[in-house]
């Protein structure tokens, strides 16, 4: 049977059409073979190295002043004269306020004479005392006046003790007519205008009132279980270094601005408050230009403690999942593994990571986002700041 060289048109064009479509359909298969021979994605990886990381924690706290005294008059009479401006800053013993001297110093004169008189009382006892004495060892005199010479010397002399405090007293009545400043610090509006009679009792005396802005008080609250965590950190720290550790509070305004001097923490209150379930807690800042003004609000930073032995790793390198935060470390075999994380404290490099992550892990960094689980991963170290200035 003769073979035919050539098909009959009404067969060529089916088979035209059937070998176009098996072409356009072999097309995927090749591009999909090309995506399944693709090089693995390129990847930064670390190895995790444990080490001591500084820890901090950050409140809302308000500022108030160090110490808040009122200035009140110890003698009554007319007020003379204001000597400061209200609302500037006095030094301690600067002279405040003049009440009307006159009768206490003429009270003062009188104490003084009186006790000028009780002197000379005295003197004269004295002698009489010695001369009954003489009389009496010659066998001239009788005993009975010898006591008697004694016992009148000791009577002027307790009259002259009383004189002198006396003297003692009206000379504090008329210094008291000098109003002066107890402390360093910012006066407040007086109470009371010039030419008032002022008294001594508590609603009459009040004058003013001087607010003491350096240092100042930062209050903070922090809650149970942080107080837990700072206590077994400071023990820690203790236990190493074998002192305590003081810890310094940084203070930043509400606009981040920071303040240039660190505070110490002085109190911190030894029961939970029941309504805010806090504790109370207080640092003490110098404040020598005034630049923490009572009842700001800050924020407080504390600073001065470490985590031992802590694995950080950098924000961009935590995922995301449906079961929580995961990261893909790098196995034996050079493919990505995902790794459920627990995270902790976030501090400089990233987060405190609890669980999960282990020293000489190998952690991607970079390129997190082209990793497959299971798939295998061109890996290559971090860029130091060495590795950037020898390109440049």
């Amino acid at each position: 049977m003769a073979i035919p060289t050539a098909f009959p048109s009404s067969i060529a064009k089916p088979l035209a059409a059937t070998l176009v479509a098996a072409l356009l359909a072999a097309a995927p298969i090749g591009q999909a073979g090309a995506q399944q021979g693709a090089p693995p994605p390129q990847v930064t990886v670390v190895e995790l190295a444990a080490r001591d990381v500084p820890l901090t924690f950050q409140y809302a706290a308000r500022i108030s002043a160090f110490r808040e005294v009122q200035v009140r008059a110890r003698v009554g009479g007319i007020l003379l004269e204001r000597k400061f401006t209200e609302g500037a800053r006095v030094k301690a013993g600067d002279i405040l306020f003049v009440i009307d001297p006159d009768r206490y110093e003429a009270a003062l004169a009188e104490a003084k004479a009186r006790l000028q008189q009780a002197v000379a009382q005295h003197n004269q006892a004295v002698r009489d005392a010695e001369r009954a004495a003489s009389l009496y060892e010659k066998n001239i005199g009788s005993e009975k006046a010898r006591d008697d010479a004694v016992s009148n010397e000791e009577l002027t002399r307790a009259a002259m003790a009383a004189a002198e405090a006396a003297v003692k007293t009206a000379q504090l009545n008329l210094d008291y007519t000098q109003v002066t400043a107890p402390i360093s610090g910012v006066t407040s509006l007086e109470e009371v205008p010039e030419g008032s009679l002022i008294g001594t009792g508590s609603d009459a005396s009040l004058l003013t009132s001087i607010t003491q802005l350096d240092p100042v008080y930062v209050n903070f609250s922090f809650s149970d279980a942080e107080a837990a965590d700072i206590r077994r950190l400071l023990a820690r720290q203790e236990e190493r270094g074998g002192h305590s550790t003081e810890l310094k509070v940084a203070i930043a305004f509400r606009d981040g601005t920071a303040y240039e001097r660190e505070g110490t923490i002085d109190f911190t209150a030894s029961s939970i408050d029941v309504s805010t379930g806090t504790l109370r807690a207080r640092a003490v800042v110098a404040n020598p230009e005034g630049r923490l003004i009572p009842g700001q609000f800050v924020r407080a930073t504390i600073k001065g403690l470490t985590l031992d032995g802590a694995i950080v790793v950098p924000e961009g390198a935590l995922m995301q999942g449906p079961k929580g935060q995961f990261v893909y470390t790098v196995d034996t075999e050079g493919k990505a593994q995902a790794r459920p994380v627990t995270t902790g404290a976030q501090v400089e490099g990233g987060f405190v990571i609890l669980s999960g992550l282990a020293a000489g892990d190998r952690l991607i960094t970079e390129g997190v986002i082209k990793v497959r689980p299971g798939a295998a991963v061109a890996a290559t170290p971090p860029v130091t700041k060495a590795d950037l200035a020898a390109r440049q």
